[in-house]
């Protein structure tokens, strides 16, 4: 084997698709200027009725005991009128239905209902065509079904099967749906 070859760390074979960018180097102030300038890049993957879209971008960027995940991306919601990106995350989707489940427990199960339909495969616009879902407060629903499509299809990506992948983020959800049950039912 050549030292070439093995000097390579980090190699991947993967498609990808390019944009020319031509910046002339510069001092350092000027040339970190232009770089700022530079467009994010991505995929729009999803409309939302208020105009925002859920956008994913690729590469991600995960790294997994010091190898990046080749198939890694982030979801975003996009909000075109003021170009802002927000990095939604598990994280932000189960405070909200915690705080959707403080003023009505009987929406959030509805909300979580059509989670788990989202969750085992079927699509949001479907379920928002034939599902009347009523939102306590915080996002809509169908930015949260929209969202959590492609974040469990990263999860996936990240961590397949064996692995829980999708699993990971659900059980939280169906953790917060059994506590509300057992609150609607009573002692």
């Amino acid at each position: 084997m050549s030292n070439k070859k093995k000097a390579r760390k980090n190699v991947y074979t993967h498609e990808i698709d390019l944009t020319t960018l031509r910046i002339k180097n510069q001092d350092r102030e000027g040339f970190r200027t232009e770089l700022e300038k530079i467009k994010y890049r991505g995929y729009e993957v999803e409309q939302i009725k208020d105009g925002r879209k859920i956008v994913i971008t690729k590469p991600g960027g995960k790294f997994v005991y010091g190898i990046i995940r080749r198939d890694d991306f982030m979801v975003w919601i996009y909000a075109p009128q003021d170009s802002s990106l927000w990095l939604i995350s598990h994280k932000n989707i189960l405070e909200d239905l915690e705080e959707k489940s403080r003023i009505s427990k009987s929406d959030t199960i509805q909300i979580i209902d059509a989670l788990e339909r989202v969750f085992k495969g079927e699509d949001p616009e479907d379920i928002l065509k034939k599902t009347q879902i009523n939102n306590p407060c915080g996002e809509d629903p169908e930015v949260l079904m929209k969202a959590y499509k492609w974040i469990w299809g990263q999860e996936d990506c990240n961590y397949p099967p064996p692995l829980q992948g999708r699993d990971m983020s659900m059980k939280s959800i169906l953790e917060l749906r059994e506590n509300l049950y057992r609150i609607c039912k009573g002692p």
